[in-house]
C-alpha cells in the first residue's frame, strides 16, 4: 500500500502478475472511482448514482465500457478522429460482461439510477483490459455508497500445453484451446463467458474450480480498498408490502393462475394470465378503497409474477413437471428444414418447441470481410454470424434496432460455431450467417447456432463437424437444486439460472452463464454440463437425419473462386494507371479481385462464366509464350540488329535481322515496319527473354522443313564489315556476357557475342 497525490493503492498477486487498485487520485467527484492495472494496462472505472423522480420499475442500471485510442498510441480511423458515435461490438460485449455479473448483487429494492463508466487509458497490448474493468466495476462500487452486495473479481481462463493460465497474455491466448471469462464471488462463480477448441466438460469445469480459487487475492484486495477508504453505504428501505392485498390476489388468483399456468402453447398461456389478471382487477376496482390506488394495476402485476413464479417453481420440484408437460431433461420436439430459401446460398429453419429460428449463410470474397480499428491495430474478420430478435417474433411492437442483446447473443454463436469452420488457405472466402428468430420461447441463441451449422453446411462449406447448442435452467429451493434442460422463455424469467453450452459431439466449442442467486457450486455446474451433453448428442442425432454433413458443392448461386499466378513484375500492368485495367475487368465480369504482392490473384465471381472471363482478362496482362509456337505480332521497335515483336499483350520477341527473312536482309527495316503485324515463331525461351523467327513461319509455308539449330548465321555470303563478323543471331537481347569492348561480345554477328574486335 502506498500514497500518490492522496491515493490509496493496494495490489494482489494473479496468476503470477501484480494488478494494482488505486483510488483517490483521479475522478474524486464520482461516488467510487478505481484505476486498475496490469502490466502497461490501465482501466478507469466509475460508478455514480442518483435518484430518481419516479419509480421505473425496474432497477436503470446503465454499464459503458469504452476504449480510448491514445491508450495504444494510436488515432481513431473515423472521419472525425475521436471516439464518436457507437459502440464498437468490442465495447459492447465487455459492457454485457462488467453488467452481467453485478446486476443481480444490488440490494433488493435499491432503484436508484446507477452508471458505471470503464475506460481503457492505457494498453501495453500484452494484458487483455475487459477482466481487469470487470474486477474495476466491483471495486468501484464496493468503496462508494451504492448499495452493492459484493465484491466480485474477474479473470481469463487459457490452456496452453494442457496447463492452465490465468490471465494469459495476448500472444499465450494464440497458442491456447480455452479462452473462458469467469466472474466469482467469495463463496462461489457467478458468471461465465467464452469459447474452447472441442474441449470436454470435465475440463471445463476443473477450470473454473481452478480459477475460483486462484482470483481469491482479487476478493481480498478490494475488501481491503473497502477498510481503507470504503464509504457508508446508502439505506435502502425496501417497499412495503400490502400483505392485505397480497391475500386477496392470491385468493382470487391462485386456482384460476394454476390452470392457466398449465397451458403448453406461449401465446394461448399468455392470453389465460392476462385474462386472470384483468378478472382480478375488475374484481378489487369493485372495492372503492382499492379503486383509488392508482399503483393498483403495477402492484397487482408484481403480486401476480410473483405468485407465478411460486407456483411453477412449486410445480416442478413436488411434481417434476415443467410448464409444457415436460421432465427435466427432455428436449422440446425438433422439426428441421435445409436449403428452403431458392436463392441463397444455405438456409436451414430450426425450430424447437415454439422457438424457430431461419438462418441463412452467404459467401464472399475477401474483400467482404469485415475490418475493424482496435487498440491492437487494425483486425480482420472473415467469419461473422448476426442474430436478430425482430418484434413479431414475441408478438409485440418495437422499434427496430440492434440492441445489446442482440449482439451479445450473435457473438455467442459466433464463438460456438468458429472451430468448425476451414482455414482460409483451403478455403478463401468470407462468411456471413445471418439468423431471423421467426418465433421465440426460449433459448433462441441456440437456435442460432443449431441452424448456423445447418445453414453452412447446406452452402457447402466444408465444416469439420456440426455443431448444437441447448440452454439449462435451475431451480434452487431449500438448499435443492434442479436442472432444467431446454428451458422456455418463461423458465428463464422464473427460474435461477440460465446456462448456454454449444459443442460438437467431441467437445464444447462456447459456453455462457448467468445466475440470479448469490452464487453457483462447481458440483451443480458439473452435473448441468453433463445433462447439456445428453441433450446435445440428442440434437445432433436430429440434425444428422435432415444433414448428416456438408454438401459436397457449393451453392450454383455461391461466388465461384479461382487462383491465378501472375508475374510480380505484372501487377502495376493489371491494375493500371489509377486502377483503370482493374476496374474494367470488376464491371465487365462483376468479380471481385484480390492482388498479393508475390503475384497471387484471387477471383470470385457471381458465376463460372464470369469467372473464366475474370480469369482470362487477368493472363491477359500476363502472356507467356510457347516454344515452337506460331504468333501473329506487332511491330512495337525497329533497331540495326532487327525488330522488337509484341507477339502477346506485355510480351516482346527480338526478330534478329538474320531471321527477318529467307534471303539476306540489309536493313530491318525493309522487311518490318513500325505498327504493321509479323507473324514469327517463338525459337527461344531464356528466362524473360524471348528469341523469334520470321524466316522459320516463311520456310514452313514453303513446305521447307526448318532446323531449330540453323539460327547462328543468315543465308546468303557472310557480308564485308570487317572484322565486325556478320549479322548472326541476337540470341535474345544478346548474351552480353563478355567484355564491351570485344573479347566473347563479338562484333554485331555471330552468335551477337560480338566476338570480333569492336573497334
Amino acid at each position: 500500500m502506498q500514497s500518490v497525490f492522496n491515493a490509496t493503492r493496494v495490489s494482489a498477486m494473479v496468476g503470477g502478475k501484480e494488478i494494482i487498485l488505486e483510488t483517490g487520485r483521479l475522478a474524486n467527484q464520482a461516488h467510487g472511482a478505481v484505476w486498475v492495472q496490469c502490466g502497461g494496462t490501465v482501466v478507469l472505472v466509475t460508478a455514480c448514482t442518483q435518484p430518481m423522480e419516479r419509480d421505473m420499475g425496474f432497477f436503470p442500471l446503465t454499464v459503458d465500457y469504452s476504449e480510448k485510442m491514445y491508450a495504444a498510441g494510436r488515432i481513431p480511423g473515423s472521419f472525425f478522429r475521436r471516439e464518436i458515435g457507437r459502440p464498437s461490438e468490442r465495447e459492447t460485449l465487455v459492457s454485457r460482461l462488467i453488467d452481467r455479473p453485478v446486476r443481480p448483487l444490488f440490494t433488493k429494492g435499491f432503484r436508484d439510477e446507477v452508471q458505471i463508466l470503464a475506460n481503457v487509458i492505457s494498453a501495453d497490448q500484452e494484458n487483455d483490459s475487459d477482466v481487469l474493468a470487470l474486477t474495476g466495476a466491483s471495486a468501484a462500487l464496493s468503496i462508494s455508497p451504492i448499495p452493492f452486495e459484493g465484491p466480485v473479481a474477474g479473470a481469463r481462463i487459457g490452456r496452453v500445453n494442457g496447463e492452465f493460465v490465468l490471465n494469459p497474455t495476448l500472444k499465450e491466448m494464440e497458442a491456447s484451446d480455452l479462452a473462458i471469462v469467469i466472474a466469482a464471488s467469495r463463496d462461489s462463480v457467478v458468471m461465465v463467458e467464452g469459447e474452447a477448441q472441442f474441449v470436454p466438460e470435465d475440463v471445463i469445469v476443473a477450470a473454473l474450480e481452478w480459477a475460483h480459487k486462484e482470483i481469491q487475492p482479487l476478493i481480498d484486495a478490494q475488501l481491503k480498498l473497502v477498510e481503507l477508504v470504503g464509504k457508508p453505504k446508502m439505506t435502502v428501505t425496501p417497499p412495503v408490502e400490502n400483505t392485505e392485498l397480497k391475500a386477496r390476489v392470491e385468493e382470487l388468483a391462485t386456482a384460476e393462475l394454476e390452470v392457466a399456468l398449465r397451458i403448453p402453447e406461449k401465446m394461448a398461456r399468455k392470453d389465460a394470465r392476462k385474462a386472470v389478471k384483468e378478472k382480478v382487477l375488475e374484481a378489487l376496482l369493485a372495492d372503492p378503497a382499492l379503486a383509488e390506488n392508482p399503483n393498483l394495476g403495477r402492484e397487482v402485476g408484481d403480486m401476480l409474477s410473483g405468485l407465478e413464479k411460486v407456483l411453477v417453481r412449486r410445480r416442478i420440484l413436488k411434481e417434476g413437471t415443467r410448464i409444457d408437460g415436460r421432465d427435466t431433461k427432455t428436449v422440446r420436439p425438433i422439426l428441421i428444414e435445409a436449403g428452403l430459401l431458392p436463392r441463397a446460398h444455405g438456409s436451414a429453419l430450426f425450430a424447437r418447441g415454439e422457438t424457430k429460428s431461419l438462418v441463412v449463410a452467404t459467401l464472399g470474397s475477401s474483400t467482404d470481410s469485415q475490418r475493424m480499428d482496435s487498440l491492437v491495430g487494425d483486425v480482420t474478420k472473415k467469419f461473422m454470424l448476426h442474430y436478430n430478435f425482430p418484434a413479431y417474433s414475441v408478438g409485440e411492437v418495437k422499434m427496430s434496432r440492434v440492441s445489446r442483446r442482440e449482439i451479445g447473443h450473435g457473438a455467442l454463436a459466433e464463438k460456438a460455431l468458429k472451430p468448425v469452420l476451414p482455414v482460409d488457405d483451403s478455403f478463401p472466402f468470407t462468411l456471413r450467417v445471418v439468423a431471423e428468430t421467426m418465433e421465440s420461447n426460449g433459448s433462441s441463441s441456440m437456435a442460432a447456432v443449431c441452424g448456423g451449422s445447418l445453414s453452412l453446411m447446406d452452402a457447402g462449406v466444408p465444416v469439420t463437424a456440426p455443431v448444437a447448442g441447448v440452454a439449462m435452467g435451475l431451480i434452487k429451493e431449500e438448499g435443492e437444486y434442479l436442472v432444467l434442460t431446454d428451458i422456455l422463455g418463461d423458465e428463464d424469467a422464473l427460474g435461477d439460472m440460465d446456462f448456454k453450452i454449444a459443442g460438437t459431439a467431441e467437445g464444447i466449442t462456447a459456453v455462457q452463464m448467468d445466475i440470479k442467486i448469490t452464487g453457483l457450486p462447481t458440483d451443480v455446474m458439473a452435473r448441468a454440463m453433463a445433462q447439456a451433453r445428453e441433450a446435445r448428442l440428442h440434437i445432433l442425432a436430429e440434425m444428422a437425419k435432415v444433414l448428416e454433413a456438408p454438401r459436397t458443392e457449393l451453392s450454383k448461386y455461391a461466388p465461384q473462386h479461382a487462383e491465378v499466378f501472375v508475374n510480380p513484375d505484372v501487377i502495376r500492368v493489371i491494375i493500371g494507371p489509377g486502377g483503370k485495367n482493374i476496374k474494367a475487368i470488376t464491371a465487365a465480369t462483376g468479380a471481385s479481385i484480390d492482388i498479393e504482392d508475390s503475384g497471387k490473384v484471387s477471383i470470385f465471381a457471381p458465376t463460372f462464366e464470369a469467372m473464366e472471363m475474370a480469369r482470362e482478362m487477368v493472363q491477359y496482362y500476363d502472356q507467356r509464350a510457347d516454344l515452337g509456337k506460331n504468333y501473329v505480332g506487332k511491330v512495337r521497335k525497329v533497331l540495326e540488329i532487327g525488330a522488337i515483336v509484341e507477339i502477346l499483350p506485355n510480351l516482346e520477341a527480338l526478330v534478329h535481322i538474320s531471321q527477318l527473312d529467307t534471303n539476306r536482309v540489309e536493313q530491318a527495316g525493309d522487311v518490318a515496319r513500325l505498327g504493321e503485324d509479323m507473324t514469327v515463331k517463338v525459337i527461344e525461351i531464356n528466362g524473360d527473354r524471348i528469341r523469334a523467327s520470321r524466316k522459320a513461319v516463311l520456310l514452313e509455308e514453303q513446305g521447307i522443313e526448318w532446323n531449330p539449330e540453323d539460327t547462328a548465321r543468315p543465308s546468303g555470303p557472310p557480308r564485308d564489315r570487317g572484322d565486325r563478323g556478320d549479322r548472326g543471331d541476337r540470341g535474345g537481347r544478346g548474351d552480353r556476357g563478355g567484355d564491351r569492348r570485344g573479347g566473347d561480345r563479338g562484333g554485331r554477328g555471330g552468335d551477337r557475342g560480338r566476338g570480333g574486335d569492336r573497334r
